[in-house]
Formats: structure tokens, sequence, C-alpha cells
């Protein structure tokens, strides 16, 4: 089955400062959350879909990488000692441990389940079990970003609608912006990686719908034309984690907040594009 898009993490270095500037955005963004191999996050949610500010917090705490073994921490750390941005692509599982096998049965495999869980609040204070398996599929020719399904065992102590409203009217995701050198040479992978075929090619890139939202892979010069990054042949990765695009029912209120709030921000097409902390946050009308 094909996999929806789940969430994003965008690594941070002032996760206090990124929320707030989130928060004059007009997203709802969660409270810190603490997590055991010393990152902390804060979250911004859509129904189905959440984007993950996540910054070093306790770094004594941070485990290493190992044979097989996939170190969430270090992966953070050594993505933000690269710059801030995004650098992690999450679908939703149902069950992580067959999605585990049909990546190794691809070739895609390689890097073992983990488990993990902590606690959450909710809107009213008190605190419940959240409870995650990720299971990770291997870019061979860039081993950045990190690429991965997460199956949550909690699911009702997870999504909330409360943390779902927002004051820009933000309603889902829409997309998620990659940059390469060579959109077709990717193909192979993201069809394996989100179980989708049939990717529609265009001048720029290519197009791949999912159950949720859709990944877009696309040139350099085109995502310079379409975001403002990685345009005039700029120094880029082979691939990489440009933006995210997000429906909202009114985009000349939001350019009101925008200026009022002195944001800077651009129109592109059809979307309105604010750069934040490495990566483009794009509104479209809903």
């Amino acid at each position: 089955m094909a996999r929806g898009l789940d969430h994003l993490v965008h690594g941070v270095h002032d996760l206090d400062r990124a929320g707030q500037f989130f928060e004059q955005l007009g997203f709802t963004v969660g409270a810190r959350n603490r997590h055991p191999w010393g990152t902390h996050n804060r979250i911004v949610q859509f129904p189905g879909f959440f984007l993950e500010l996540i910054t070093v917090g306790e770094p004594d705490l941070i485990p290493d990488h190992a044979e097989h073994r996939f170190s969430f921490g270090a992966a953070v750390r050594d993505a933000l000692a690269a710059g801030e941005g995004i650098s992690m692509l999450v679908l939703e599982s149902r069950d992580a441990l067959a999605d585990n096998a049909a990546f190794h049965a691809l070739g895609l495999g390689g890097t073992e389940p983990f488990f993990f869980e902590r606690q959450a609040s909710r809107p009213d204070g008190t605190s419940v079990r959240v409870a995650f398996t990720l299971a990770f599929a291997s870019q061979p020719r860039t081993p950045a970003p990190s690429f991965f399904v997460c199956q949550q065992h909690e699911p009702q102590n997870f999504w909330n609608p409360r943390f779902q409203a927002h004051a820009n009217g933000a309603s889902s995701v829409a997309a998620v912006t990659l940059v390469a050198s060579d959109p077709a040479a990717h193909i192979r992978f993201f069809e394996g990686f989100t179980g989708a075929v049939g990717p529609v090619s265009h001048e720029a890139g290519w197009t791949l719908a999912l159950p949720r939202g859709c990944v877009e892979t696309v040139t350099p010069d085109h995502a310079g034309k379409t975001t403002g990054f990685f345009g005039n042949g700029a120094a880029h990765p082979a691939l990489s984690l440009a933006g995210v695009t997000v429906r909202l029912p009114d985009q000349v209120a939001l350019q009101r907040r925008l200026d009022e709030q002195g944001i800077a921000h651009a129109r592109y097409g059809s979307r309105v594009v604010v750069e934040a902390f490495g990566a483009a946050i794009a509104f479209e009308q809903a």
C-alpha cells in the first residue's frame, strides 16, 4: 500500500526562537518535549501530519551510530552541524516491521527498526504515553537526508484537533519538495520508499501523489524560481529536502499577517513562500 506523508524533521539551533517564529506565522506550536537520547522538539500538527522542530538539548545523552543501528540523536546533531533545515522525510506506517521487510526485499534496507516512547502533554496539561516504531529506507546515492516510516502505537494520545487549529487557517499538508541535480535518478528509490507508482514527469522533475500530500523532486534552478532556494547554479547536494507546502483558505489574510509581523515573503506562482531556518515554508490556497 502507498504510504502518506507523516512528518518532517526540521533541525533548528534555538528551539524556542523557532517556535516563536512559527507562532508568528500563525501556527499552533506544541510545548517542548524531551527525548531520552538528548534531543528536544516542538510540534506543529495537522490532520495526519506534523512538522517536528527539533534541536540538540542534551548532547551528552546522544549515542553514536552503530552498525545497522540508527541513532536519531546523532542524525539530528550531524545534520545541524551542516546547518539548519529539514533533514528527514517520514511516511506513515501501519506495520513498521512489515515495511522494514519490504524495504529489504527491494534492496533499500540495512538499518534495524527503532522503537521508542515518551510522555506527552494534552492541552489540559495531563500526561499521556506516545510510542512509535520507525523503519528505515536506505538511499545509497545520497546518505543524507534520512528517510523512514513511522508507526504510531498510541495514535489516540498523539493526534489532537485542538493542536491542529491554526490562526492562519492552515488545514493540511500539500507537498514536500526535494531538490536534486538529477531528479530522474531518484524515482526508483521513491517508488520503493512510498509504495506509490507512476510519478508525473515534467520539465523540472517529477511529482508522486501519495494518500496524503505528494512528493515533488525538482532541479535546483526550478527550486530557485519557485521557492527562492538553490537558484542560479548555487552549490547544492545531490539530493536535499527544501521545504513543505501547506494549504490554507485565505492567502490575502496570510500576507497581511506576514506584513504585520515584519516577516519577509514572496509569491512564486500559486504559492506564498517564507524562508524559515533553512527551509522554505510555502502556503497555497485550499
